[in-house]
């Protein structure tokens, strides 16, 4: 099993290849590809690199699925017996994130499926394009 902890927007992810994180929001647009260079630890296998506070050469890359709001969190003040009462609300804007890939020194430990399927497109496509 390979996983990498990442840091960004303020707090520390776990996250492995083919699933979905959300996280803080990032400036990239839906569909974008996404490189966090910002990897405290890389787990493969049985081998274990850990950073201080950085792994040297460790990338994370992911695609943005979306951006949306998170819940709504109430906040509510009151002082007893003034009649002073104040509510607010605040929503996170939150990127949904997909991790396709944890790479470390250039080799690639973990791809998704659709990484991977991806990969094999681009390689493919340009021998299918061969003039008869």
């Amino acid at each position: 099993m390979t996983y990498a902890i990442i840091e960004t927007g303020g707090k520390q992810i776990r996250v492995e290849p083919g699933r979905f994180y959300d996280i803080e929001l990032l400036t990239a647009q839906p569909d974008e590809k996404v490189t966090i260079n910002s990897v405290l630890l890389v787990q493969h296998e049985d081998g274990i690199s850990i950073g201080q506070p950085l792994v040297a050469g460790a990338t994370v890359e992911g695609t943005v699925l979306r951006h949306f709001r998170g819940r709504k969190v109430l906040v509510y003040k009151m002082k007893p017996k003034k009649k002073t009462r104040k509510k607010r609300g605040h929503r996170q804007e939150i990127t949904r994130l997909l991790i396709n890939s944890i790479t470390l020194n250039g080799q690639v430990f973990a791809a998704s499926e659709a990484a991977t399927a991806e990969a094999l497109e681009a390689e493919n496509s340009p021998a299918e394009t061969t003039a008869e």
